[in-house]
């Protein structure tokens, strides 16, 4: 069985190697081999390089029921371990170096990872802890692709790459990309303990991660039309898609990150924390009591959520409210607009405009003018009298 310390290096044994890189391998300094693998000697190799990982036992999915891949896979081993090698798609390794001994039928990795194969080894894993003492002896052959190189961004892609037919979601693409990690750090500018999802398998029904779809999404309901504008392609007076379309929200804002424009992500970076600090404060507004809109969440008497119907449209709304001071963007909401007058208007859209529909209200181009027409009153009014000033 092979041993790590902190996976820094891997000693793999191997029953069959090959060294099967390409001329473009080798020109771009790296290797590729092919293999066969006893499956005892890759239980203990880590995947923090992969998109996603097993996928049963993920944090807060120890009751997630196995697909038809796991049973597949639980089916081979049981029935023909001895097939498993021809039957089962392997694993795709990753290292940043390797030192190959022929004659011990070990190569030894540097930082290496899983990057396609996370199920396999889950069950893989399970089978031993589950079979081994009824039969010992069994270790089929795993076939494996190793490929060396230093390349982070290329492990990334290719951890990417790897994975598209297993419909791995945009979010793990994200974070796996790095594309998260500057949202995270202007986030927690103002959260310090934030940490944001950026895998599939982190979850956020415990508090531990922040939901970062939602939060893109309100970011883009908040961005004023001059900021929003900017993004090809987008109607930026209409604001229906940051409540109804988040895949769409979480894409054009990869895409900003990749290719700018710098002004609209500096725009993101900025407001974040105040996006986020809305949010919270909108779902769950005690300003809602006496309302009656039967689709708010209650618990003695206090409101506990808020339907995203209901708040997208209000949350649009600040939008006007939004600037640049100072090099700084910042929601100046004046202090002649109360809550309460939002919360009415708000009111009035949902069961007039949405038929007392919240999913209907959140796709309502009408109920996020509504509200605009209000904010962007007293946005007026604000700015005239700051001028007169």
């Amino acid at each position: 069985m092979a041993s790590n310390a902190k996976q820094e290096s891997y000693a793999l044994e191997y029953r069959v190697l090959r060294n099967i890189s390409a001329p473009e391998d080798e020109a771009d300094g790296r290797k590729v081999y092919a293999g066969q693998a006893p499956a005892s000697s890759l239980l203990e190799l880590e995947d923090d390089d992969n998109v996603r990982e097993y996928l049963v036992e993920a944090k807060g999915k120890q009751k997630h029921t196995p697909t038809l891949v796991h049973q597949a896979i639980r089916k081979t081993l049981r029935d023909h371990p001895d097939q498993f090698n021809i039957l089962n798609g392997g694993l795709v390794i990753v290292a940043r170096g390797a030192s190959v001994d022929d004659a011990k039928k070990v190569v030894r990795l540097d930082r290496p990872s899983i990057i396609n194969g996370s199920q396999t080894q889950g069950e893989l894993k399970r089978f031993f802890n589950d079979h081994i003492k009824d039969e010992a002896g069994v270790d089929p052959s795993v076939k494996f692709e190793l490929i060396i190189t230093a390349d982070r961004d290329l492990v990334a892609e290719i951890s990417i790459a790897r994975n598209f037919q297993n419909d791995v979601r945009a979010i793990s693409i994200a974070g796996r990309r790095g594309q998260l990690d500057e949202l995270e750090s202007a986030l927690q500018e103002q959260y310090p303990d934030a940490k944001l999802r950026k895998s599939e398998t982190d979850l956020t029904a415990d508090g531990e991660y922040v939901d970062t779809e939602k939060l893109i999404q309100v970011i883009f309901a908040i961005l004023p039309e001059e900021i929003l504008g900017k993004l090809e392609r987008l109607d930026s007076t209409n604001k229906v898609f940051t409540y109804s379309q988040k895949t769409r929200c979480l894409k054009l804002f990869q895409g900003v990150v990749d290719n700018g424009p710098f002004d609209v992500y500096e725009a993101f970076l900025g407001l974040a924390p105040t996006a986020w600090g809305l949010y919270e404060r909108w779902k769950c507004h005690q300003g809602f009591k006496g309302t009656r809109i039967r689709s708010i969440t209650r618990e003695d008497g206090v409101i506990v959520e808020v339907p995203d119907g209901v708040i997208f449209p209000i949350l649009a709304a600040h939008a006007a409210f939004v600037s640049k001071h100072k090099g700084q963007w910042v929601m100046r909401k004046p202090d002649a607009l109360a809550d309460s007058e939002l919360i009415e208007a708000a009111k009035q859209a949902y069961m007039e405009i949405a038929g007392s529909n919240p999913q209907t209200m959140g796709k309502s181009k009408a109920c996020y003018s509504t509200l605009h027409q209000i904010t962007s009153i007293f946005a007026r009014l604000a700015k005239s009298s700051s001028s007169r000033a």
